[in-house]
């Protein structure tokens, strides 16, 4: 196993989106960085380009984040080739949309599958395997609290990973180590504007304070605050969505 002093970041979902600038942005402050991809491996493999580019280090980890052991070789390859493990962010995840009354339960299993027991997989083996002063960071969705019609599969297996982060910060007592979730508003990234017309976008849009949609960064700033200095926040859910209702 290689010594190292610096920290060294797992962060699912790595190659696109939030995952792909939560990567950067924690590259950037000096964290090396497992980039885990389930189905874009050329992408995953330019995002550690472009950490190794800007002089870090980044490796690509591919697999299903719910099968154990795609998640236990995430953790292998961050202690064998990085040093260790100090963050996990978790972006990963799935949301297809359809209202209640006519999603096909096959759809909503796995939706659970993919957000929940996913979820539970990765947090198991952080709460195990991450060096003392280290940070797990979940992720929801402000639509928890928006109620937004279509998005009940979705909705429900975030809320389910709010409370499972939330009781597992609790159960790190004495650990050092903190557990927050992240819960993002409508952001531009593929997995939100899929399947989405302009103008729904841009009705979305407005009805944000900022007139925007949320950008990865955006979300990538709360993600290195948690990882980095955040160490008073702990057993959290913080709502980045530029205050939307």
């Amino acid at each position: 196993m290689t010594s190292t002093t610096e920290r060294v970041a797992i962060v699912t979902g790595g190659s696109g989106g939030i995952g792909r600038a939560s990567v950067l942005r924690l590259a950037a402050d000096g964290t090396a960085v497992v980039v885990h991809y389930n189905g874009n491996r050329k992408r995953a493999e330019e995002t550690v380009a472009a950490v190794t580019e800007r002089g870090g280090r980044a490796v690509a980890v591919g697999g299903d984040i719910a099968e154990e052991g795609t998640a236990t070789a995430l953790f292998d390859v961050a202690e064998q080739e990085l040093g260790g493990v100090d963050v996990l962010v978790h972006t990963a995840g799935i949301m297809p949309l359809a209202p209640v009354a006519e999603l096909d339960l096959e759809v909503f299993d796995r939706v659970q599958r993919v957000n929940v027991r996913g979820t539970f997989v990765v947090a198991k083996l952080a709460a195990q395997r991450l060096r003392p002063g280290g940070a797990i960071i979940t992720f929801s969705t402000s639509v928890t609290r928006l109620q937004t019609p279509g998005y009940g599969a979705y909705a429900a297996s975030k809320g389910a990973v709010e409370a499972l982060s939330l009781i597992l910060a609790r159960e790190l007592r004495g650990r050092d180590v903190t557990v927050n979730t992240v819960a993002p508003g409508p952001t531009a990234t593929p997995l939100f504007l899929d399947g989405k017309s302009p103008e729904l976008v841009e009705r979305i849009a407005s009805g944000n304070p900022f007139q925007r949609l949320g950008t990865p960064g955006d979300i990538a700033e709360t993600v290195a605050f948690l990882a980095g200095p955040g160490r008073w926040v702990n057993g959290q859910t913080l709502f980045v969505n530029g205050g939307a209702a």
